[in-house]
C-alpha cells in the first residue's frame, strides 16, 4: 500500500545520513575484486565553516563519485582537513582570546589542538555531510595528526637526502603582516592606486638625473643605478656615482639589458630589495646588503624614519624631497602589486633565513607531465603551464609561526651542523624532543639546537595522495589506489594544491599522482560576482540548505559546465523543489498501480512501452557519456527533461487508461505498462541520484528497495545501455506530435483535455500497429477514428 504522506527534506536528510553511516554505504572495501577508483578528496581548510564556493567545487566532485560508485567502482574516496598552519592560529587566536606570541609554543599549540577537536573541526565536518558527500569517512585524516606529520616529515628527510631540499640566506618574499616568509604560490596580484615620482639624483660630477619610483622608502636601501647599454641618451651615465638624495650615500651606474629603457627615464635604481629584478641585480653584480623594513613591516636603518610604517615613510619622504626641490613631478597611477593570499598585505622582499626545495631546474619536467594528465575541462591546463614558465623562485618551505609540523631538524651548538631526526623516531618536535645521536658527527659537540621554524602547509597539503593511501595498511591494496584515478579540486589552487603536489610525487616517486584532474569554476552572488564579506554578498550554504534542502543546494551546483562560474539563482532552487515534489507524486502514483507487479520483462511489450524504454536507452547513453567526460550538468540537463515532458507530460499520461482500465484493454497491456512503468521511473531516479541523492534514496528505500534487494540506491547498478530502435523512434516522435497538435487544438478552442472528439488522420497512420492507436484514442479521448487526407478533429457538440 502507498503512503500519502510528503516529502519532508528537513526530517528526511538527517535520518538519510545516519543510515548510510550505520549502514556503511560508502565504505571501501579493501576486500574486493572491483576495480579501484580513488579520488584525491580536496582537505579544506577549518576556518570556521563551509562556504558556498566549497558547496559548489565539493558537490560536483561528489556528482562523479556517486557515478562512479554506481558504475562498479570499489571507491576510495577520504576525506581530510587541513588544519594546521596560519588559518588554523588566526581562527584560534580570534575565538580564543590568545595571542601565539605572547605565550610558550607548547602550550599555543595546545589550544590550537584542543579547539579544533573539541570545537571547529566537528561541526565543520557536519557541513560537509549535510550537503551529501559520499566520502568513506572512516577514511580521515588531519593535515596535524601524529599519521600526516610523520608523513610530511619524512618527505622533507627524503628530499634532504636527495640533495634537493637546502637552506639559505638569501633573498625571499615576506609578509609583514603574518611575520612569515611566504611561497611564490601564495601571492596574488591586486590593482592599488599609487604615485609615479620623478626624483632627482646628483652626480657627483655635479649634473643632474631624474629617476623614477613607487618607493621613496626604499631610497636608503639603494645599491646601485642601471641604464640599458643601449640607451643612446643614459648610455654616457655608466660608470658614473650618483649621490642618493636625502640619504647622500654614494652609488655606481652599471650597464644591464634588463633595464626597460620606455619606462620612466631609462634609469632605474637597485634598492634591496624593492622586486625581483633587485634580487638578480644583487646577486650577479655582488652589491651591498642595505635592509630598511623590518620583518614586522616598520622602516630600519633610515635615521629619522626609522620605527615609522611603509607609508607613513613613503609620505613623509615625498614632502622632504618637495622641500629641498628634489621632487620633480609626480603622477598618480593604478597598478598592479603582489599581495599574501591569506591577508591581502603587499608583499616585501628581505634577506632571511630559509629552507628551500630547489625545482626550478624541473621546469621542463612538470610541463611534460602536466602534458601526460587528462583535464577537465582542458583549457584549465594554460593555468597550470603559465605558473610554471613564470616560476621564478625555488619553493620557499620555511614559516615562521607557531601551529604547524616541525622542521625534523637540530643544528650543532658548535659548528652548526644539519642533524636530522632518525625515521624511526617521526614524529619528533625538536623543541622539546633530543635528536637520537649524543655528539656532533662533524665536530664531536654534544649540543644541539632546534629548528624553530614550522612546515610550510603546503609542503603537508602536497602529499595528500601519501596520506591517504597510507591509510589502508595492505600494500597490494595501496597499489591499486596510487597513482589515484582523480583529483577534483577548484580552479583558484591549480597554483597551490595541484602544481606541488605533482611536484611531490615526481621528486618522490617519478610519477604523476593521478590520472583525471577535474577543475571546478567558481559560485558567484546573484549578480555574478565573486562573494566575500567585504562586499556584504556571502550566501551562506546552510542557511540554504535550512530553507530549501541540501538536494536543492546541489541542484543549483549542477547548473554549470565543469569549470565554468555560475550566479547564485534563488529560481534554480524553487526549481528543485518542483522536481522533487513531482518526482514523489509521479512514484506515489506509480506504485498505486504497481501492487500485483512481478518484476520480470512480460512476454508481450506493447509498441508506445517499446518507444519509452527506447528513448530512456537513449538518455541513458547521454547521461553514461556525460558523466565520463564530467559532464554532470548534461546530465541534469537531460534527466530534467525527459522526466516533465517524455515521461510525466507524455508517457504517464497515455498509460493511464491501461492501468486505470485492465478490463477494457486487456491484463497483458496493463503489465506491459507496469514494467515500463517501473523500468521509467527506476531509471530516472537512478540517473539523477548522484546529483540529488537524498530524495533519490528515500523514493529508492520506500519503493524500489522490495524488488531490487541492494540496500542503497547509491550502491546498485548503473543503468545498462541498451538497443535502440531508431525507426521505431521517429514512430514515437510522430505520435507524440499528433497528441500535442490535438491538445494545442482543444486548448485554442477553450476545451478539457478530456473533451471527447472524432478524429480523421493522414491515411500513413493505418499502419500505426492496433495497439498504438488504442493508446492514441485513450489519451486523446476519441471516439471516432478514420483516415483521410489529412488531420480533422471534431468536437461532439460542434
Amino acid at each position: 500500500m502507498v503512503s500519502n504522506e510528503n516529502y519532508d527534506a528537513k526530517e528526511a536528510e538527517p535520518r538519510l545520513q545516519k543510515f548510510w553511516e550505520s549502514e556503511k554505504v560508502y565504505k571501501f572495501d579493501a576486500k574486493s575484486k572491483k576495480p579501484v577508483f580513488s579520488i584525491d578528496t580536496p582537505p579544506p581548510t577549518v576556518s570556521g565553516k563551509m562556504h558556498m564556493g566549497h558547496a559548489f567545487s565539493y558537490s560536483q566532485m561528489d556528482f562523479i563519485a556517486r557515478y562512479k560508485r554506481m558504475r562498479g567502482f570499489n571507491l576510495f574516496y577520504p576525506f581530510g582537513t587541513d588544519d594546521n598552519g596560519l588559518p588554523t592560529e588566526r581562527l584560534v587566536e580570534k575565538e580564543r582570546k590568545v595571542k601565539a606570541a605572547n605565550m610558550e609554543r607548547q602550550e599555543f599549540v595546545k589550544i590550537c589542538l584542543d579547539a579544533l577537536e573539541k570545537e571547529f573541526r566537528p561541526k565543520y565536518i557536519k557541513n560537509w555531510k549535510d550537503i551529501g558527500m559520499s566520502c568513506d569517512f572512516s577514511l580521515f585524516y588531519t593535515t596535524i595528526n601524529e599519521h600526516c606529520r610523520r608523513i610530511s616529515q619524512k618527505s622533507f628527510l627524503d628530499l634532504y637526502e636527495d640533495g634537493r631540499e637546502y637552506q639559505k640566506e638569501a633573498p625571499s618574499i615576506w609578509c609583514p603582516e603574518c611575520t612569515t616568509a611566504i611561497a611564490q604560490a601564495e601571492l596574488e596580484d591586486k590593482e592599488l592606486k599609487s604615485y609615479f615620482n620623478d626624483i632627482k639624483f646628483k652626480l657627483k660630477d655635479g649634473k643632474d638625473i631624474v629617476i623614477g619610483t613607487t618607493r621613496p622608502e626604499m631610497l636608503a636601501a639603494c645599491v646601485a643605478i642601471f641604464v640599458h647599454p643601449k640607451d643612446k641618451k643614459n648610455k654616457s651615465l655608466i660608470g658614473k656615482t650618483a649621490i642618493v638624495p636625502i640619504f647622500n650615500h654614494e652609488v655606481k651606474i652599471i650597464a644591464d639589458e634588463r633595464v626597460d629603457i620606455e619606462k620612466g627615464t631609462g634609469i632605474v635604481m637597485c634598492c634591496t630589495f624593492g622586486d625581483l629584478t633587485d634580487t638578480e641585480w644583487y646577486k650577479a653584480y655582488k652589491l651591498p646588503l642595505k635592509i630598511v623594513i623590518s620583518k614586522d613591516g616598520k622602516i630600519i636603518n633610515s635615521g629619522r624614519y626609522n620605527d615609522m610604517s611603509i607609508q607613513e615613510a613613503r609620505k613623509t619622504i615625498i614632502e622632504d624631497l618637495k622641500e629641498r626641490g628634489l621632487l620633480v613631478s609626480q603622477k598618480e597611477i593604478t597598478h598592479m602589486v603582489n599581495v599574501h593570499e591569506r591577508c591581502g598585505t603587499e608583499i616585501e622582499i628581505l634577506e632571511t633565513k630559509q629552507w628551500f626545495i630547489r625545482y626550478l631546474d624541473l621546469k621542463k619536467l612538470f610541463l611534460n607531465e602536466g602534458s601526460k594528465l587528462n583535464w577537465y575541462p582542458e583549457h584549465m591546463k594554460v593555468r597550470y603551464d603559465n605558473w610554471i614558465k613564470g616560476l621564478q623562485w625555488d619553493w620557499c618551505i620555511s614559516r615562521q609561526r607557531y601551529f604547524g609540523i616541525p622542521f625534523p631538524v637540530w643544528y650543532c651548538k658548535n659548528c652548526n651542523e644539519v642533524i636530522l631526526a632518525d625515521e624511526k623516531d617521526l614524529p619528533v618536535d625538536p623543541m622539546y624532543d633530543k635528536p637520537r645521536i649524543k655528539k656532533c658527527p662533524k665536530c664531536s659537540s654534544n649540543e644541539f639546537i632546534p629548528e624553530k621554524d614550522v612546515l610550510d602547509t603546503w609542503t603537508t597539503s602536497s602529499l595528500t595522495p601519501q596520506i591517504a593511501v597510507q591509510l589502508v595498511k595492505d600494500e597490494k591494496v595501496r597499489k591499486k589506489i596510487f597513482p589515484m584515478s582523480l583529483r577534483a579540486q577548484a580552479q583558484d589552487i591549480i597554483t597551490f594544491w595541484l602544481f606541488n603536489t605533482l611536484v611531490k610525487s615526481q621528486l618522490h616517486f617519478k610519477k604523476n599522482p593521478w590520472k583525471d584532474v577535474m577543475i571546478s569554476g567558481w559560485g558567484l552572488d546573484p549578480k555574478g560576482r565573486k562573494m566575500s564579506k567585504s562586499k556584504g554578498n556571502i550566501i551562506e550554504p546552510q542557511e540554504v540548505m535550512k530553507k530549501y534542502s541540501a538536494d536543492c543546494l546541489r541542484f543549483w551546483t549542477a547548473g554549470s559546465k565543469l569549470g565554468d562560474n555560475l550566479a547564485f539563482q534563488e529560481k534554480e532552487l524553487i526549481a528543485c523543489q518542483k522536481i522533487t515534489i513531482k518526482l514523489w507524486n509521479a512514484s506515489k502514483f506509480a506504485f498505486m498501480h504497481l501492487d500485483d507487479f512481478k518484476i520480470q520483462k512480460p512476454k508481450k511489450v506493447l509498441t508506445l512501452d517499446k518507444c519509452q524504454l527506447f528513448q530512456l536507452n537513449k538518455l541513458i547513453k547521454t547521461c553514461t557519456e556525460a558523466f565520463e567526460s564530467y559532464e554532470y550538468s548534461k546530465v541534469k540537463l537531460e534527466v530534467e527533461k525527459f522526466f516533465w515532458h517524455t515521461f510525466c507530460d507524455n508517457y504517464l499520461e497515455v498509460v493511464k487508461d491501461r492501468l486505470y482500465n485492465p478490463d477494457k484493454r486487456g491484463k497483458d497491456a496493463r503489465i506491459s505498462a507496469q514494467y515500463t512503468l517501473y523500468t521509467s521511473l527506476l531509471t530516472l531516479v537512478k540517473l539523477i541520484s548522484p546529483i540529488l541523492p537524498y530524495i533519490t534514496e528515500e523514493l529508492y528505500q520506500k519503493h524500489f528497495l522490495k524488488y531490487e534487494k541492494v540496500k542503497s540506491i547509491h550502491i546498485s547498478e548503473w543503468p545498462g545501455i541498451g538497443h535502440v530502435d531508431s525507426k521505431l523512434c521517429k514512430k514515437y516522435e510522430e505520435f507524440i506530435q499528433l497528441i500535442s497538435e490535438i491538445r494545442m487544438h482543444k486548448n485554442k478552442n477553450k476545451k478539457s483535455l478530456k473533451e471527447k472528439i472524432d478524429v480523421v488522420l493522414p491515411v500513413k497512420y493505418k499502419k500505426y500497429e492496433k495497439d498504438l492507436i488504442e493508446d492514441f484514442k485513450a489519451v486523446t479521448n476519441t471516439e471516432n477514428l478514420s483516415f483521410g487526407d489529412g488531420l480533422e478533429i471534431k468536437f461532439k457538440d460542434g
